[in-house]
């Protein structure tokens, strides 16, 4: 059975700090909340916003490098793909729980920015030279899911 999974970008501000875990066979998975926000004027002119949640997951070495460099409050670009599934909570309760399975990132703090080079490593981009870094961020492949 084929199944096509939507692609998505978002840019927002992390709510939680990232948890890395591992699988039984040593892959590691980190996991974080992400607010995405927009705002506008009413009829009256009066400024409204909207704040959306969003679970995402990333997988072996953009996990790692997530789990070092990210904080609760770093400001990211995520690019990924949506998985929808059902999961069971500690009550017995089955929950419907779409989550953003992440290719890539970068990270858009206007203190320190990050780009990947060709080495895989990472290296402070200026914040002037920003628009011309490296639009891939960082990357990996989150290969077959265990769940």
């Amino acid at each position: 059975m084929s199944r096509t999974l939507n692609k998505v970008m978002l840019i927002g501000n992390v709510g939680t700090e990232p948890e890395l875990r591992h699988t039984p066979g040593g892959i590691p998975v980190v996991t974080l909340v992400l607010a995405t926000s927009e705002t506008w004027k009413d009829k009256d002119g009066k400024v409204r916003e909207n704040t959306d949640w969003h679970n995402i997951v990333a997988w072996r070495g953009l996990a790692e490098i997530i789990s070092k460099m990210i904080t609760k409050g770093s400001r990211i670009f995520i690019e990924g793909s949506l998985k929808n599934r059902n999961i069971e909570d500690k009550s017995g309760n089955r929950k419907f729980v779409t989550e953003v399975l992440a290719d890539n990132m970068l990270i858009l703090d206007a203190k320190k920015r990050y780009s990947n080079n060709r080495n895989g490593d990472y290296d402070e981009v200026e914040e002037e030279s920003y628009d011309n870094a490296n639009s891939d961020g960082f990357s990996d492949t989150h290969g077959d899911l265990p769940y």
